[in-house]
């Protein structure tokens, strides 16, 4: 059975089986025979549910391209909005910190538009703490990276002074996980996951998060679109902000 994928897809593994320019192939490219077995192969492993994205080896973010594998989520554009609010919602932070990195995107992203600030990532998995330090490392950006839990990895001296915190965190119940895409489930269920509520790591990030601002600090948390409005109604200290859809898809604590 012919089993055909989108073709926007299929451009961007004829892309990466070839080494070209996406839009080079859709002008029309000779295709030798071994990038015409590697793009076969491709396919075969997009049509089995793996993510295109762990197939093409990065993700495009802001200013950057970060590499992302099995060890890593990969970075949406709801989070790269979430960035893109933060850089236009700020003065220049001296103090940056990026709550559950995963790949590091946030964190490289924000030091490269803000090169003098100091900015902390942690993440509670050492495979992707890997990921992103490999992805400073090739992009030449330097972060203070930590292995642990949420605020409990970031150094206690920078208490009270971190003018920006970002945090992509877990946020789908564990009832939900079955109902998920094939593809979205190739990604680390930690990552995903956060309990039998799905609000379990937002909220402890919340509790933890004022203490840790300067006078003026803000930070600004992902959450599940179905999620924003009943913490909101069950908080006195958070803001819901929409993301680049018009879904409630942010929450903002400020000091």
């Amino acid at each position: 059975m012919e089993v055909l994928l989108p073709a926007h897809e299929a451009v961007r593994l004829l892309a990466k089986a070839t080494g070209r320019d996406p839009g080079d192939v859709r002008m029309g490219v000779t295709v030798a025979d071994a990038a015409l077995a590697g793009f076969n192969r491709l396919v075969e492993r997009r049509v089995s549910g793996e993510p295109l994205q762990y197939l093409e080896g990065e993700v495009q973010f802001g200013p950057i391209t970060v590499a992302v594998d099995r060890r890593v989520l990969i970075p949406r554009p709801e989070t790269e909005y979430l960035c893109d609010l933060a850089v236009r919602s700020l003065a220049p932070p001296k103090v940056v910190v990026d709550l559950c990195t995963g790949s590091g995107a946030l964190a490289l992203a924000l030091k490269t538009t803000y090169p003098e600030a100091r900015v902390v990532a942690t993440d509670l998995s050492a495979d992707a703490l890997e990921v992103a330090i490999a992805n400073g490392r090739r992009l030449g950006v330097d972060i203070d990276w930590r292995l642990g839990d949420l605020w409990g990895a970031v150094p206690s001296e920078l208490s009270g002074s971190v003018n920006l915190m970002v945090a992509n965190p877990p946020y789908v119940a564990e009832a939900e996980w079955d109902q998920l895409p094939i593809d979205v489930k190739q990604e680390p269920r930690m990552a995903l996951v956060a309990g039998p509520a799905g609000t379990e790591v937002i909220e402890r990030l919340l509790d933890q998060t004022g203490a840790w601002l300067a006078e003026g600090g803000v930070a600004l948390v992902e959450v599940g679109e179905n999620q924003a409005w009943p913490i909101f109604e069950t908080r006195n200290d958070v803001e819901v902000l929409f993301d680049q859809f018009d879904r409630p898809r942010f929450l903002r604590l400020g000091r």
